[in-house]
């Protein structure tokens, strides 16, 4: 009974120092403790325990940073809603000394708010994360300077919204005027063309759509994809699995991309226009002109009036370009013939070539013999020179025609030789290789021969020499 209470207690101490060392390796988080990854009956030692600690820990900070991401990315669209909302209803919907402004400004500075306590949330999970791959303890080793800057960045980026609506509420105290800010005549130019542009860049936010594809991609989740990768030193990025959604799924991303821009900037340019009450701060057509900016045709019907609005038809005309780039090659890919096709159509090429081939030499054939035949009847000097003619024509079309076939060839055997001298190349490295082992079974059955027959002569020679003993007993 005392030894078993013994172990028990070593048990137990062993199982609070590992839970010990997990605590401080997640920062005094003690919630996340739970009972060692160990078979039952089977002591593991210090170094298992840490590294099944570090491998649970890792799961549930990576799952950690995906739920975290997807909240951040909810909260980052809430808000530009609700802010294309507030652009769209005034001044339809907002009357003097109406409170339902200031009650969409504050659901957005309350989406705001929560979008920057979940970015400080991700880089935490972060942080920790590289505490664990790095078996490092002290976390101020993580804070690079790198990564401060980001941090910085995208909190900046995050905090940008519109606020141009506490600003009114102070006027509309200060002052006798109570209309709303989206009426210019009422207020100075200054606040509402700083309301315009923190409305713009508040679609910055959607920065996090990549990180959001990056964390919940199965290329990412897929153990073998991280196993082979990591054998073949490949850091899975998101230009990683950009390149893999455009292999698989290169029609339906272009798509979803290109009409998310599509939308994104018309909405963009009648914001942008909609204080010149020119024909530009109309949704259609904003659409018309987006559209045939991205796509570089440019009739000049319609043109922005503003700054802001030729910065966004600007910046549609290079993405245009990009995608029109993007779009040829994945037409071209997809028109473009496989190995298996092209192996088909050069074959029956060769085919017609080598009838046409046969056909000239047929002709030259002829020409000649008609040219010895004109030679042997001594007929007029016309005719003989068609026949030389057609001769000559007949070996220039023969020439080209063969050189047509060897060019032919040459690009077929680059396509076709390769794969098969390397198929040629394994069958003679496994030939090789069954030779080798067969050699070498021999050598040993060789060896195991010669041991019998060294025993056999050591035996031989005991017996010649008791029988020598018995004969001739002198000899001792």
């Amino acid at each position: 009974m005392e030894m078993t209470n013994r172990s028990m207690h070593g048990d137990s101490k062993v199982d609070c120092v590992n839970c010990d060392g997990l605590i401080s390796r997640n920062g005094g988080d003690s919630a996340e403790v739970s009972v060692p990854l160990s078979l039952p009956g089977k002591r593991p030692n210090a170094l298992e325990g840490d590294d099944l600690y570090r491998l649970r820990d890792r799961k549930f900070l990576l799952e950690d940073k995906k739920r975290l991401c997807a909240l951040a990315l909810g909260s980052a669209l809430l808000g530009i809603l609700l802010m294309i909302i507030h652009a769209e209803i005034c001044p339809f919907v907002y009357k003097p000394g109406s409170n339902i402004a200031l009650f969409i400004n504050c659901s957005i500075s309350l989406s705001t708010g929560c979008l920057l306590i979940l970015i400080i949330a991700f880089h935490y999970k972060d942080i920790r994360l590289f505490i664990i791959d790095h078996n490092q303890v002290d976390w101020r080793i993580a804070m690079t300077s790198h990564r401060v800057l980001v941090i910085t960045l995208e909190l900046l980026v995050c905090a940008i919204h519109p606020v141009g609506t506490y600003w009114e509420v102070g006027l509309r105290v200060n002052s006798s005027s109570s209309a709303p800010l989206c009426d210019s005549n009422h207020h100075g130019d200054a606040l509402m063309d700083m309301e315009l542009l923190l409305s713009v860049l508040m679609f910055l936010r959607l920065y996090l759509v990549h990180r959001a594809v990056l964390l919940h991609s199965k290329v990412l989740l897929s153990a073998s994809y991280r196993s082979i990768g990591s054998l073949n030193n490949i850091n899975f990025t998101f230009r990683f699995v950009l390149k893999v959604l455009m292999n698989k799924y290169p029609a339906r991303t272009l798509l979803a991309f290109i009409l998310l821009f599509w939308l994104t900037a018309s909405w963009m340019l009648t914001l942008c226009e909609r204080q010149t009450q020119a024909t530009t701060g109309h949704m259609e057509t904003a659409l018309w002109l987006i559209a045939i900016t991205f796509l570089t045709v440019g009739y000049g019907d319609v043109a922005p009036n503003t700054s802001c609005g030729k910065a966004v038809c600007l910046f549609t005309g290079v993405m245009g370009v990009a995608c029109t780039a993007m779009l040829v090659a994945v037409v071209t890919k997809k028109l473009a013939l496989n190995k298996g096709e092209k192996h088909v159509h050069f074959f029956m090429l060769d085919i017609q070539i080598s009838k046409r081939i046969r056909h000239a030499a047929a002709n030259v054939l002829r020409e000649c013999w008609l040219l010895h035949r004109t030679n042997l009847t001594k007929g007029n000097r016309g005719e003989h020179r068609r026949h030389q003619r057609c001769l000559l024509e007949a070996i220039r079309v023969f020439r080209h025609l063969r050189l047509k076939q060897r060019k032919l060839r040459d690009y077929a055997n680059e396509m076709v030789d390769l794969p098969k001298m390397q198929m040629i190349m394994c069958d003679l490295s496994a030939n090789w290789n069954n030779s080798y082992r067969e050699l070498e079974q021999r050598i040993l059955s060789m060896e195991q021969k010669l041991e019998e027959l060294s025993i056999c002569f050591q035996q031989t020679s005991e017996l010649l020499s008791q029988v020598l003993r018995h004969r001739n007993p002198e000899i001792r």
